[in-house]
């Protein structure tokens, strides 16, 4: 079903079920493993329908990687700091309904502005103002773009291209699982302004390298965000940090509901009956388990749980696969002066070894702004999505700010006044090959199911709306186990503008 949505097309995969009890009968447990978006999401809609929810999380707050946690700066200021910047997408519909039972209006989101993509090598590249809808979106970038002239096109393998337009689950990963990204991107032919100003850019930002991701996974993100996209490449992002905007009230509302979340603890292992052991001991058991987890966390409760590789063969051999990709390394900076006006509030940058995102946090998130009117300042995030590995978070930060400065000049002579940086590693890898055994949300094992950015879905998504989605998906299918209604569940289109037409 195909239905208006903000003014623009949204594709209905789930609908609810009226005819249906909205809640469960009797009583019925859960735990939820993980608390970042997929397990935040699992647990307040289990809740929401009567379930009984324990969340458990290893860190010492909520949030995955759109985590924060206070620090303080040198000045004495307070200063909440993020794991990294996420844009919150238009078609992020599953995430944005989440996050519409703390907020109805989403008032605490803004408009990020335009979304250039920078490079010492050519001029800016920016997707503002295109048109929301495909296949306008399409015709007006190649219109307009300087890296797409058409005399530079010539060399375009056109029945290459094609698959850029047909995307379909089950044909584009039987076709292209088995081939890179890279070489992929290399077969189009595509002029080297282009590749690396569109293509490469908009590739590396899946956490990533070309040469070892799934072409068939970078179709689906194309088609996911561009080619099928009717929202447009605008996003959002929180006037707030993430544990202000997000988890501080998606917490409350999941408490008020009787669910109850414990941080710090960590799950060692998990076994048929369903039982949950902890680290120090503790045993707890429920009637269903939402395994939410990081991949590189999943693989290793699965890989010590004997039980759950006896009780499910099938789902023990995919867990062990799962893998994650490249380190990221995020950099926040506090320095002495402010950007020069001009300065997107996020950059996407080509061609440098390091640098990936800039995203100028004082023009878009209040404390920070605060603290920048106050001090003169700037708070500056560096990002680099697939960093080199070997290197230590100061490392990656003095490369980063190098690259900067070629890049904004006015940044030479800036003084930092603070620092906080990190390198992650927990980000899901998309490898070629990895979808014929990449586990899906409902396993083979009976009451266990599997939430989150890494897990196989049926219909495209990514990021955080991939979490979230795959949590709906599990929550649904305890749902169905209990008789109940299954919440509703939207995406894009899920096929190309050029894929064929399916016979019955």
């Amino acid at each position: 079903m195909i239905r208006r949505l903000g003014g623009e097309r949204a594709h209905l995969v789930v609908r609810s079920r009226p005819d249906l009890p909205r809640t469960v009968t009797g009583p019925v447990t859960a735990i939820v493993v993980g608390g970042g978006i997929a397990g935040v999401t699992a647990a307040l809609l289990l809740a929401e329908r009567g379930v009984t929810v324990t969340l458990l999380e290893r860190e010492a707050q909520l949030g995955g990687r759109l985590a924060a946690w206070p620090r303080t700066l040198p000045d004495g200021t307070r200063h909440m700091v993020e794991h990294g910047f996420h844009g919150f997408f238009r078609q992020y519909y599953n995430w944005r309904n989440v996050l519409r039972r703390i907020d109805p209006r989403l008032s605490f989101l803004r408009p990020a502005g335009r979304y250039p993509i920078i490079s010492q090598e050519w001029p800016e590249e920016s997707f503002a103002g295109l048109p929301r809808t495909p296949p306008a979106n399409l015709l007006a970038l190649l219109a307009r773009s300087p890296s797409m002239r058409l005399r530079e096109l010539r060399g375009l393998d056109g029945t290459a291209a094609l698959p850029l337009l047909s995307y379909d689950r089950e044909e584009t990963y039987r076709r292209f699982d088995g081939v890179s990204a890279k070489d992929f991107l290399d077969a189009l032919g595509m002029p080297p302004r282009a590749r690396a100003m569109l293509f490469d850019v908009f590739a590396h930002s899946f956490f990533n390298h070309q040469e070892d991701m799934s072409a068939a996974e970078m179709l689906m993100q194309f088609h996911f965000y561009f080619l099928r996209n009717p929202e447009g490449l605008d996003f959002d992002a929180p006037t707030e940090d993430y544990e202000t905007a997000v988890w501080s009230p998606l917490a409350r509302q999941f408490e008020a509901l009787g669910g109850r979340i414990r941080t710090g603890v960590a799950v060692e292992r998990i076994e048929p009956g369903w039982t949950v052991s902890v680290r120090g001991g503790e045993s707890l058991t429920a009637d269903h388990v939402v395994l939410a987890a990081d991949p590189g966390a999943a693989r290793a409760i699965a890989a010590a749980s004997p039980g759950l590789a006896r009780h499910a063969p099938v789902l023990a051999g995919q867990l062990a696969s799962v893998a994650t990709t490249a380190p990221y390394a995020v950099s926040r900076l506090w320095t002495d002066r402010d950007c020069r006006p001009e300065r997107a509030v996020f950059s996407s940058v080509s061609r440098e070894a390091t640098l990936d995102s800039i995203t100028l946090y004082h023009r878009i998130e209040r404390a920070a702004g605060q603290w920048a009117r106050r001090a003169g300042g700037s708070v500056i995030e560096l990002h680099a999505y697939a960093a080199p590995t070997g290197l230590t978070a100061a490392e990656l930060t003095k490369r980063m700010w190098g690259e900067l400065g070629g890049l904004w000049p006015e940044t030479v002579d800036m003084t930092i006044r603070h620092v906080e940086e990190r390198v992650g590693d927990d980000a899901p890898a998309f490898d070629v090959g990895s979808d014929a055994t990449r586990p899906g949300v409902v396993t083979d094992a009976d009451g266990l199911y599997l939430a989150g950015d890494w897990v196989r879905m049926p219909f495209p998504s990514a990021l955080m709306e991939r979490a979230a989605s795959s949590a709906i998906l599990a929550v649904n299918a305890i749902l169905d186990r209990h008789g109940a209604g299954p919440h509703q569940v939207w995406s894009v289109a899920p096929r190309g503008l050029l894929a064929r037409s399916r016979r019955p």
